[in-house]
């Protein structure tokens, strides 16, 4: 993996975009670039999370977790799984396996944790797209109150819909 191919994926990410090049490359060249096989977990459910993962190139498949299909569920470049764990401290919610070899880029809370440190404006940027993430899901709690006490059937917006799913202590999120 080129380092300048791990900079494009890294810009795709919600939570990232907006970010200046030198901190998607500082993200980048900061990050471990892992390689799994066919049929080798990514992330496991149950299993504690330090690291968040990028999927580069590749196909894999969410199989167990909250709200899992009875069919799993596709995954390929450009989603991230386990976010949440490259921020705190989290256990994986879900299983994903790889469908075919897969590149990725392994972003662990300890390296985002040291680059926030040092880079103020990276910490303000993550804190602004997460609490933006919780008024969208605080909205979309007010509107299913609202709606249970009008007897009416709640909608959520797709923004909305997307921030909860980001929330949710889930292993995998989709960020194309």
């Amino acid at each position: 993996m080129s380092f300048a191919s791990l900079v494009e994926p890294l810009r795709q990410v919600a939570l990232f975009q907006g970010l200046e090049p030198i901190q998607l490359s500082e993200i980048a060249k900061r990050a471990e670039r892992v390689v799994f096989r066919p049929g080798e977990a990514i992330i496991s459910e149950g299993r504690a999370g330090g690291a968040a993962y990028l999927i580069v190139s590749g196909k894999a498949v969410r199989t167990a977790g909250p709200g899992a299909e009875p069919t799993s569920e596709p995954l390929s470049t450009g989603t991230v799984v386990g976010e949440m764990a490259m921020l705190v401290e989290t256990r994986y919610s879900s299983t994903v396996v790889c469908e075919e070899p897969i590149k990725a880029l392994k972003i662990t809370r300890d390296s985002l944790h040291e680059q926030m440190r040092s880079d103020l404006a990276l910490t303000d940027h993550l804190l602004d797209k997460l609490s933006s993430r919780l008024r969208l899901l605080a909205d979309d709690l007010r509107k299913i109150d609202e709606t249970l006490a009008a007897g009416t059937q709640f909608s959520p917006s797709a923004a909305a819909s997307e921030a909860t799913f980001a929330l949710q202590p889930r292993a995998c999120e989709a960020t194309h």
